[in-house]
């Protein structure tokens, strides 16, 4: 039974309990059953509104609010309403309680576990490492295949959460009538399946109760900040989207291009000549990280690996070009 099921069943004997107490406890039957179902689905629509608040902001509201209440306790103790009248006294002291209270909470969900040791100085929370900070994927990621390659090295989290929308959005390419989309779709079930496999990998599956109707990136982001999670995706337009909002995101092709090598003009190495140049006498060649070399008067050299000396640079839309010449052996 997946967890979603499973919540609806608890929320549906909740208001079922709810409603059979209703009809125990009242006189009139139907009134006590009709008070009972409201006061069930009342709670029910509570916990709707209230789903994405996590454990951690809920402790730490309990925490805040406790600090406002000794707070505001000290405030009162000093008799400062002494003179004033029973009913000014009582109205006044709920106002203050209410406000120290909310402010205390209010600090306290703003606050991150560092500062917490400000109030309580002998007290420390165990900072998160990055490498233990789970890693919310997109599909674009999956299809990509270069995620579990990348975790094996240790430079990422190999703690990763893919949404439920996420897998629908693949199963849907899966199913695509167009023979392209539906083979990428299956590729990349079958590459998160091996990831699920992997033990050096945590592969967890985060049910999502956002509407269908919100965009596949919208509720990224929302569910990226329900989870505390670093977003981690190659999309361009959904890194901007997500800096935007102030939410955590890797984009993976920010990572290949900062990996890849810095050449300058007479830097010295050998390249292998794969094809023919755009004119007569050039010919290409290949950096491990697909970086194009074109090396001039080579073309006879096509098929070798040749020493060369870079002559200068081209920064294209795809990428940087270089220019280089033979170098004698």
């Amino acid at each position: 039974m997946t967890p979603i099921l499973t919540i609806n069943l608890l929320r549906t004997l909740f208001v079922t309990l709810a409603a059979c107490g209703g009809l125990m406890i009242a006189d009139e039957p139907l009134l006590g059953l009709a008070v009972g179902l409201a006061f069930g689905l009342l709670i029910v629509l509570g916990d709707r509104l209230v789903h994405g608040i996590t454990l951690r902001i809920f402790s730490s509201a309990t925490f805040g609010l406790l600090v406002g209440f000794i707070f505001a306790k000290l405030l009162l103790s000093s008799r400062i309403l002494a003179v004033a009248p029973p009913q000014t006294q009582w109205v006044c002291g709920l106002i203050v309680y209410a406000t120290f209270s909310y402010v205390g909470m209010m600090l306290a969900i703003r606050s991150n576990r560092d500062e917490f040791a400000l109030i309580i100085p002998y007290v420390r929370f165990r900072q998160a490492a990055v490498q233990d900070a789970p890693l919310l994927i997109d599909s674009n990621i999956i299809i990509d295949g270069r995620i579990a390659s990348i975790c094996a090295t240790g430079f990422l989290s190999s703690s990763l959460v893919v949404p439920r929308f996420v897998l629908e959005e693949l199963q849907r390419l899966a199913d695509s009538g167009d023979s392209l989309k539906r083979e990428r779709g299956r590729a990349a079930l079958d590459r998160l399946q091996q990831m699920q496999r992997d033990p050096a990998l945590t592969v967890t599956i985060h049910e999502s109760e956002s509407a269908d109707s919100v965009p596949v990136d919208a509720r990224l982001l929302v569910a990226a900040k329900m989870l505390d999670a670093r977003l981690l995706t190659n999309d361009g337009n959904l890194c901007a989207l997500a800096r935007l909002q102030g939410v955590p995101v890797l984009n993976l092709n920010d990572l290949t291009k900062a990996l890849r090598p810095t050449l300058a003009a007479g830097e010295a190495l050998n390249i292998a000549l794969v094809k023919e140049g755009r004119d007569a006498h050039q010919a290409v060649g290949y950096l491990p990280d697909g970086t194009m070399v074109v090396v001039n008067h080579a073309r006879q050299h096509i098929g070798k690996t040749v020493p060369v000396i870079v002559a200068s640079a081209l920064q294209t839309s795809a990428g940087r070009l270089f220019f280089a010449d033979l170098r004698a052996a």
